[in-house]
């Protein structure tokens, strides 16, 4: 008999607020998911990915347009976008206060469930990638590092970079999730993950899953 996968269904994401200092994090009775990732790695486009709309996340040519906490409604959870890291263009003040805010919304994770470490699968992780990384595993947070922009790679070269990322951050391959805003790739991988990892009963969102035990015949991209 095969095991029945659940996955989260998400009708209908929307705008919470947005946080600046620690005064402001919300602290919901739902479970929280962190979105953390580079500048400019696709953020507010895995976002709008996977909410399943085009402007929930505001998008923008200019890298680190993220500078709060954003939060979202996703039904089952609240999604907490991050401000992304690394971005060279800003000054080294808005830098620290950045950083600072971040290190305050791990330090006060009474909620936050699991963070999804978005990474550029075109590219090696950088060093900002490792540093946050490494804060994860010290913090004993749960997380999934997800390859944005799989669209942009052929299947073979997405293979490889995804076997040479693991490898430079010492995880296994199969932990990593490829996810495309353009094609959705990804998307149902991502909800299912959540659903397997996230204390859902505890926000009584039983009408935020489904029965997805067909998923994995429906898609064969790998």
């Amino acid at each position: 008999m095969e095991a029945i996968t659940e996955k989260i269904v998400v009708k209908n994401a929307t705008f919470l607020t947005s946080a600046a200092t620690e005064k402001q994090f919300l602290r919901p009775q739902k479970p929280v998911v962190a979105v953390c990732g580079k500048s400019n790695v696709g953020k507010s486009s895995f976002i709008n990915m996977l909410a399943g709309q085009k402007r929930l996340a505001k998008t923008g040519r200019e890298p680190g347009r993220t500078r709060l906490i954003n939060y979202f409604d996703f039904g089952a959870f609240v999604l907490a976008d991050l401000p992304g890291y690394g971005f060279a263009r800003v000054s080294a003040a808005e830098k620290r206060n950045w950083g600072r805010l971040l290190d305050k919304f791990f330090a006060s994770r009474e909620n936050l469930s699991h963070v999804l470490l978005l990474l550029d699968c075109r590219h090696d992780p950088t060093a900002e990638d490792v540093q946050m990384l490494q804060l994860l595993h010290a913090r004993a947070i749960p997380f999934t590092p997800v390859l944005t922009k799989a669209d942009k790679l052929s299947r073979m070269k997405l293979k490889e970079h995804v076997s040479a990322i693991a490898a430079d951050l010492y995880l296994g391959a199969g932990n990593f999730i490829p996810t495309s805003a353009e094609t959705r790739r990804g998307r149902e991988e991502v909800l299912c993950r959540l659903a397997s990892v996230l204390p859902l009963s505890s926000a009584g969102s039983s009408e935020n899953i489904e029965n997805a035990e067909n998923f994995g015949k429906e898609r064969k991209e790998d």
